[in-house]
């Protein structure tokens, strides 16, 4: 969906001269910074909405709550498993019981849910978020592209559970190294860690090999993914080129970590011990609490790659033996009426036989046991009239029209929500132009336009309409005497017609 609000138009003042020439691997580097940007819009958006709780929420920082959240989940991930949601939120109510330890135990444990549930993003379809960013295309001309992604997801586990894992965007988000290769960051921190720790300064290097045991869970997710991808199709996984290459290039970084890891081990050891300050002591004692957290990691991390290949060929097997599946999900309108409508009519008749002779499910037989289909067998036929028996006069009674809304009042509101593609406006400005019009036309505009919050963009887009309402929220307060709540920002988005176009000929 592309907004013509949004579009964006050179003045024809500005000559070419002064126009961006931007070149591919610039622009690329723009876009990546830009999603990573995006990926930090979440946990500020918290602090944002924190007002719409029912209660005084602005003494909690939920950027912190939700950072110290993916950190939680993030170190309690196994490659197999993830973090257990009711535990998260217990070892998130203490932190969020330091913001305000006046406030009772109930609002913080509510708190923590709430930041919790907000990176999940609890309520959404896909549970994902989305960020608008624009790229040039190879013509120069600037192309709107949207960017999906996730930062703490819901996965099942073993008997019907449900564990949390963090994605690489929540992972980039926590360490702050925004859209960075795994392997050259795991060297990089590991040969930060170990000068650091060489140096003495065991406070930066403690940070720093925090940031070495995310990146190795990174890693780890990189392989999972593949593994998973393989489970289902192994097709879709290039076991050619692309996974050898990266499982033997994984077991040299493996095999390369080991050796720094015990070494920085041995260090942090003989920084400890020869340390007379108590605080270094206790930062030493973490340092080696969390090498030893990489190792075991790396050492799971190695077990899988080993266990990679026996699992592709099994796969393999598996897939190239089993039969194709043949269900899926019809959308009648999309697939069956909006195709079929515009054809003659013998051309027709052909896809709605089709459709029909194959639609209409399996008949139950008459007979399921061995008594009743013999007396069916030995019952002689009733004698029936020619034109079968008469069938009673129904008695219809008219359904009373209950709607609040009469069909004239509809014709006003769709008329007065029927904006300009380039000028959307205010929902108060709205209302008060209905309230002008007909006393009980705010109620109906008010409604349309809440609907129009979450629009049904598919639906839309596979009926072919060409203007779609939708309205969104910028955090103004609606400032009228009969309603509350948001301001919302109410305009028409035009749909894809060449998409759409092109989707209903391969429908066709």
């Amino acid at each position: 969906m592309t907004s013509p609000a949004s579009t964006d138009r050179v003045p024809p003042q500005l000559s070419a001269a002064v126009r961006p020439a931007p070149g591919p691997a610039a622009d690329e580097g723009l876009a990546r910074r830009l999603r990573a940007l995006a990926c930090t819009a979440p946990l500020h958006d918290l602090d944002a909405r924190k007002a719409n709780l029912a209660g005084e929420y602005s003494v909690y920082g939920m950027a912190e709550v939700a950072l110290a959240a993916i950190d939680l989940v993030t170190l309690h991930m196994d490659f197999d498993t993830g973090a257990d949601h009711d535990q998260v939120v217990a070892r998130l109510v203490p932190r969020v019981h330091a913001q305000a330890p006046q406030r009772p135990a109930a609002e913080h444990e509510r708190v923590a849910r709430w930041v919790l549930e907000n990176l999940i993003n609890v309520g959404s379809v896909d549970r994902g978020f989305r960020a608008v960013y624009g790229t040039f295309a190879p013509d120069g001309s600037y192309v709107r592209r949207d960017y999906d992604f996730k930062l703490v997801e819901e996965v099942p586990g073993p008997g019907g559970s449900v564990y949390l894992r963090t994605t690489d965007e929540a992972v980039n988000v926590l360490v702050g190294a925004l859209d960075t290769d795994v392997t050259s960051a795991q060297i990089a921190a590991e040969v930060k860690l170990e000068v650091l720790v060489s140096r003495g300064r065991l406070a930066d290097a403690q940070l720093a090999a925090e940031q070495a045991r995310y990146r190795t869970v990174q890693y780890s997710e990189t392989l999972r993914r593949a593994l998973d991808a393989t489970r289902r199709n192994v097709r879709a996984v290039d076991w050619l080129h692309a996974v050898p290459d990266m499982i033997t290039e994984a077991l040299d970084h493996v095999a390369d970590r080991y050796r720094h890891e015990n070494a920085i081990l041995t260090n942090i050891r003989k920084a400890r011990d020869e340390s007379e300050d108590p605080e270094n002591k206790r930062r030493a004692a973490e340092l080696v609490d969390i090498v030893k957290d990489c190792i075991r990691r790396h050492t799971q991390l190695q077990s899988r790659l080993l266990e990679a290949g026996p699992l592709f060929r099994a796969e393999q097997d598996r897939q190239a033996f089993s039969a194709p599946l043949t269900t899926s999900g019809t959308d009648l309108y999309g697939h069956l009426l909006a195709p079929t409508l515009p054809l003659p009519l013998e051309r027709a008749t052909r896809v709605t036989d089709v459709f029909f002779a194959r639609g209409t499910g399996l008949r139950t037989p008459v007979s399921v046991r061995i008594g009743d289909l013999v007396d069916i067998l030995l019952t002689p036929p009733v004698e029936r009239e020619h034109l079968g028996a008469e069938m009673p006069e129904p008695d219809l009674i008219a359904t009373p029209d209950d709607s609040r809304f009469s069909e004239e009042q509809l014709a006003a509101a769709t008329e007065l929500l029927d904006l300009p593609a380039d000028a959307p406006r205010r929902l108060s400005g709205l209302l008060a132009e209905a309230r002008r019009k007909d006393p009980d036309l705010p109620y109906l505009v008010a409604l349309l336009a809440v609907h129009a919050a979450s629009p049904p963009v598919g639906t839309a887009y596979r009926q072919g309409e060409q203007r779609l309402l939708f309205a969104v929220d910028d955090g103004t307060d609606l400032d009228d005497a009969e309603f509350g709540g948001a301001d919302l920002v109410v305009g028409t988005a035009l749909l894809d017609a060449a998409g759409m176009a092109a989707g209903r000929t391969e429908a066709v």
